[in-house]
């Protein structure tokens, strides 16, 4: 189980994806993008992709990275 503060393991994304009947390098070739594209989210922070992996799952980028979007979050809470 992942707890809140903790990101997902890069590998629990790739299977949550996997169970929707989809890949990483064909929800890239899905969004207009190279195969290997979105696969950069599980090295480096990038919105554009986490916010296309997030939304094909359902969720917030924030609640699958939340490391990535701490500030975001508690600035909107204060």
């Amino acid at each position: 189980m992942v707890t809140k503060s903790q990101d997902w393991h890069p590998e629990d994304i790739k299977a949550a994806i996997r169970k929707r009947g989809m890949t990483t390098s064909q929800l890239s070739r899905m969004n207009g993008l190279a195969d290997s594209t979105l696969r950069n989210v599980f090295r480096h922070h990038w919105p554009k992709g986490e916010k296309i992996i997030a939304e094909f799952l359902g969720l917030k980028a924030s609640d699958i990275w939340p490391s990535r979007y701490e500030n975001t979050i508690q600035k909107a809470v204060a």
